[in-house]
């Protein structure tokens, strides 16, 4: 068992004290961060007491401490999660071997990438959402946001850790450039399409932390399976912070389907009572399934198949032993590309198919939540049911991405999709409808009236407990 540092300035199990070189430059970087925070973080709230968790070491049991924190002061740390010494690489063209602690030269460069591209999102999503507690619904809720932000920032410092200390001057820039690229930015934007994206309301927000970051437990699972040891161990604790956000986004949109159907059934109509029409529900959920959807890339990718040739990035539990073929060397995968005005089938050798294999397990992940929002409605006696909008729906990457397909699927033309498209994605006037239902809700124990009460409060807490005080 790792040990704990939580007397430093930056919480670690990494023993920072014994590397004065690395820890000199991680406390230059921290002022940077802190003000990156102060400017683009959650506006407004960093001077009030909000009842968060901190994590205060990496064993399965006990991880997280609870308490009243300003923001600012949140003791972002530095967790890599434990393992076995002799861990070997598990897949790929070296199996078998031992994994990597440094970073092997040939790898330098995709391995650089993968780190970047999964820290720019992080800092990202923070920005999307500064907004947000201004109409919060609840103080539940409001505590809830704050709660996935600033374990966004901690996921950060675990990819700047891993930059300063494996890439020498290139990891210093990057990991400078992490907190100079910002969500939305015309000149200097995100990394990826989905951080650009803005998130005025809270409907936006369940959705995101649904969908895209759910994505994001698929990413940081393939990661965590790794040759190179201190990503696999980083990210996997990382999981263990990010199940909250996911679970933050399903249990929000269920909330607000819950009140849909209780408005509903009593023959109210959403629109008079300032609450979400399930249609309205709907085309948010394609729009952020849909562009979550593209985070996983081409689903007939060479880098995909170098990443896990090299060792590199995993499929889904690779190291669960639930794949055959753990070298993924003869087989094939299947998919229905686009030609002409049909769908004709194409084998693709299985270790270019990585990222469609990723994605599979995500949707089939996200069925299963729709299907608990679906036995909810159905208890709740209304005929509407959710539709997870079918994976070549409103692509902008991959196979799909220059064609036209409906949320179920079939392939159509575009006089069709110029139609029919208002049908299936928010317009306008939807964004401008949930925009004029997004009233804030500070008083403990009361919620926006789009929104149904939590079946419990957090960390055994009553719902009506005061999860933020304001000074």
């Amino acid at each position: 068992m790792s040990i704990v540092d939580l007397e430093a300035k930056i919480p670690n199990n990494v023993g920072l004290r014994d590397n004065k070189r690395l820890l000199l430059a991680l406390e230059k970087w921290q002022p940077a961060f802190l003000q990156w925070w102060k400017d683009l973080g959650p506006s407004d709230f960093n001077m009030h007491d909000v009842y968060l968790r901190t994590a205060v070491g990496v064993g399965k049991g006990g991880w997280a401490h609870f308490d009243y924190v300003k923001m600012p002061d949140y003791r972002w740390g530095i967790f890599l999660a434990d393992g076995p010494e002799d861990r070997k690489i598990h897949f790929g063209d070296h199996i078998g071997a031992p994994v990597w602690s440094e970073v092997p030269g040939e790898h330098r460069n995709r391995l650089r990438r993968l780190i970047v591209t999964q820290g720019d999102t992080e800092p990202a999503s923070v920005e999307q959402q500064r907004k947000l507690g201004h109409i919060a619904p609840s103080l539940y809720d409001m505590r809830s946001l704050f709660q996935v932000n600033v374990e966004e920032g901690r996921h950060l410092w675990a990819m700047v850790y891993l930059l300063h200390t494996h890439f020498g001057a290139d990891g210093r820039d990057e990991a400078d450039a992490m907190l100079q690229r910002h969500s939305g930015d015309p000149d200097s934007p995100r990394i990826l399409e989905a951080f650009n994206e803005p998130i005025e309301t809270w409907l936006d927000f369940f959705c995101f932390t649904t969908f895209t970051d759910r994505d994001g437990k698929y990413q940081l699972a393939s990661l965590a399976e790794s040759g190179f040891d201190p990503l696999a161990r980083s990210t996997q604790f990382m999981l263990t912070e990010e199940a909250y956000h996911m679970q933050t986004g399903e249990n929000g949109i269920g909330r607000i389907l819950h009140r849909t159907a209780q408005l509903v059934r009593e023959g109210k109509d959403p629109r008079m009572v300032g609450a979400m029409p399930f249609e309205v529900v709907q085309r948010y959920i394609n729009f952020w399934a849909s562009r979550s959807m593209d985070l996983f890339g081409g689903e007939d990718s060479t880098n995909a198949s170098e990443s896990f040739a090299s060792g590199l990035k995993g499929r889904y539990r690779e190291g669960d032993g639930i794949y055959k073929d753990p070298r993924a060397m003869d087989a094939t995968y299947r998919i229905s590309v686009p030609d002409g005005d049909k769908l004709v089938d194409k084998d693709i050798p299985l270790r270019r198919a990585m990222n469609a294999v990723l994605l599979d397990a995500y949707v089939a992940d996200c069925t299963r939540i729709v299907s608990r929002w679906n036995r909810d409605l159905e208890a709740l006696g209304v005929e509407f049911r959710v539709r997870f909008p079918d994976k070549r729906f409103h692509r902008n990457q991959g196979v799909y991405a220059h064609y036209k397909f409906a949320p179920d699927g079939q392939l159509i033309g575009e006089g069709e999709w110029t139609r029919r498209h208002t049908d299936w994605l928010p317009t306008q006037a939807d964004r401008d409808y949930v925009k004029s239902c997004m009233k804030a809700c500070y008083e403990p124990g009361k919620f926006a009236n789009y929104i149904a009460p939590p079946a419990m409060g957090v960390n055994e807490r009553p719902i009506d407990f005061k999860y933020v005080q304001f000074h």
